[in-house]
């Protein structure tokens, strides 16, 4: 029979090292490598993606905190000395890819690099990280789906260790950590097999691929979960925003086919690699 698994990992002194910071250094490393792997082939320097990686990952989790704490605000404004406590949970990965967006953008204006191009580079990592940081989320017991039966899980062919870690003060629950882990996977794997073939996206669609795959996954899962943000009471914030984020981007990869006539996103970034600037 298995047992709970321990969030925390090891202990340095005082320290505890949790299993979801392992999990999400991890997530970090691959995001990265993957970026600087796939960059070099579209003839951008691997400097380029250390740098952003040093601004986007704090200021990402700086805005995943503040997304969360503005939709949870009737409690934060009751408590503001738990708005900076994140170590006590509390982040939202949809303020996270606002804030990581926003430091992109600047980030290729500074640098004068294309950023659509940039998107289409770093945006598999995103969601390799993402599929990898759901099983911190699933260690830690939380945002899990409503109660539901030993039979149901044992239905689904689950390996026992997840069944059991499913079970929180004897309550079975839905793994959505591993309902948006598989299903992202699955995106993935779909945009990693496509991306390097000819005439199949243009520059900024590997990225817009992604957003919508991820909108769809979350609209789904989100409707399972049961510790989503709400508006006035009702509506999920997510959910929401998942719908709001599809359509948005397929009116803007139709409109950049159709108008716009980007170049092809094999071509690259039309720099010579490696390249200087002053």
């Amino acid at each position: 029979m298995f047992l709970t698994i321990n969030p925390i990992a090891f202990h340095l002194g005082n320290l505890s090292v949790k299993w979801y910071g392992v999990i999400m250094a991890v997530a970090i490393v691959l995001a990265t490598w993957m970026s600087i792997s796939e960059g070099k082939k579209r003839q951008i320097e691997s400097d380029d993606f250390i740098d952003l990686l040093l601004w986007a990952v704090p200021l990402g989790y700086v805005g995943a905190r503040i997304y969360y704490v503005i939709f949870e605000w009737g409690y934060y404004s009751q408590h503001p000395n738990q708005i900076i406590a994140i170590w006590n949970g509390g982040i939202a990965i949809y303020g996270g890819l606002i804030a990581g967006l926003i430091v992109l953008l600047v980030f290729c204006y500074k640098r004068m690099l294309p950023p659509f191009l940039m998107l289409d580079v770093i945006s598999p990592g995103i969601m390799a990280a993402q599929i990898l940081g759901r099983w911190g989320n699933f260690i830690n017991q939380e945002a899990h789906g409503g109660p539901t039966t030993l039979h149901f899980l044992e239905s689904l062919h689950l390996p026992e260790f997840i069944i059991q870690q499913m079970k929180i003060n004897g309550v079975y629950y839905q793994p959505t950590f591993l309902y948006e882990s598989l299903f992202n996977l699955i995106g993935l794997i779909i945009i990693l097999s496509l991306r390097h073939k000819k005439h199949i996206f243009k520059q900024g669609e590997v990225f817009m691929s992604y957003l919508m795959w991820y909108s769809v996954v979350r609209f789904f899962v989100e409707g399972l979960r049961t510790d989503s943000l709400y508006i006035f009471g009702v509506i999920r914030v997510s959910q929401l925003l998942s719908l709001i984020l599809f359509i948005g981007v397929l009116f803007l990869f139709i409109y950049r086919r159709v108008k716009v006539k980007p170049k092809w996103y094999l071509d690259g970034s039309g720099l010579k690699y490696p390249y200087t600037r002053d």
